[in-house]
């Protein structure tokens, strides 16, 4: 028997997005950021960040959003701390 996070991923096209968000270095951003993919049941197929001069930057790819990557992208503009939230 399948699970059904296995199934809905199955069933969705194999689209990939990419995110890439400019914040405040603060230890909560990273959790909050991840936290909306997790509750999707995706796992990020890349995760990269780095702080350079106090600034955060997350570059996310993550596969199976299909049409809610929008919805997603407008999510993460309304984190604390994140300014800054370019999609591909």
């Amino acid at each position: 028997m399948s699970s059904p996070v296995a199934t809905v991923a199955a069933a969705e096209p194999a689209s990939t997005t990419f995110f890439s968000l400019q914040a405040c270095a603060e230890p909560g951003v990273m959790p909050r950021v991840l936290e909306l993919f997790a509750k999707r049941g995706l796992v990020p197929e890349l995760w990269h960040s780095a702080v350079v001069r106090k600034r955060l930057t997350i570059d996310i790819e993550v596969a199976g959003l299909g049409d809610t990557a929008d919805y997603v992208a407008n999510c993460l503009r309304q984190i604390t701390g994140v300014d800054v939230v370019l999609t591909a």
